[in-house]
């Protein structure tokens, strides 16, 4: 997978990924990754795109590409794992914030508002900060062929 350097993170740098994700077990997401089709995980690799697209349940996500697509800053083919960590923590429930209020003094990624700025980023493909016809309709096709797979394989 990507890099193969095989150092783990010191503690300090865990500790700040944990504050700044707010991911209490972050030290434990190489094993949980190795469990999926990301081969040898470990805290300095570098992810990327063919390593997401491996992960069966994004393999037939019809918005797969697209959450692939928000784990990497734009022009890059890879991401670290404190950059994966920052991605995954949008995905965390919105009450954790409440048992974490003293222990960020910034929004949290999870928040309701970098939830909505996530969601948005998913939609909007040419990142001009607005969500065209064209945009909106492609999700809706993506979403509506799947759906219609999904139907024709129950009967």
């Amino acid at each position: 997978m990507g890099s193969r350097a095989s150092t783990l993170l010191r503690e300090e740098e865990i500790e700040e990924i944990k504050k700044e994700t707010g991911c209490k077990l972050c030290q434990n997401a190489p094993l949980y990754l190795s469990q999926t089709s990301i081969t040898n995980p470990v805290f300095n690799s570098v992810f990327s795109r063919e390593d997401f697209q491996r992960i069966p349940e994004l393999a037939i996500n019809p918005l797969g590409d697209r959450i692939i697509n928000a784990f990497f800053p734009e022009g890059e083919d890879q991401v670290n794992f404190r950059g994966f960590m920052r991605t995954l923590a949008h995905f965390r429930p919105i009450e954790d914030n409440e048992k974490n209020k003293n222990a960020a003094p910034s929004e949290p990624l999870n928040s309701r508002t970098n939830k909505l700025l996530f969601a948005f980023r998913l939609y909007d493909l040419d990142r001009d900060d607005k969500i065209s016809r064209d945009e909106l309709l492609q999700v809706l096709e993506k979403v509506d062929v799947e759906q219609k797979m999904s139907i024709r394989f129950l009967h």
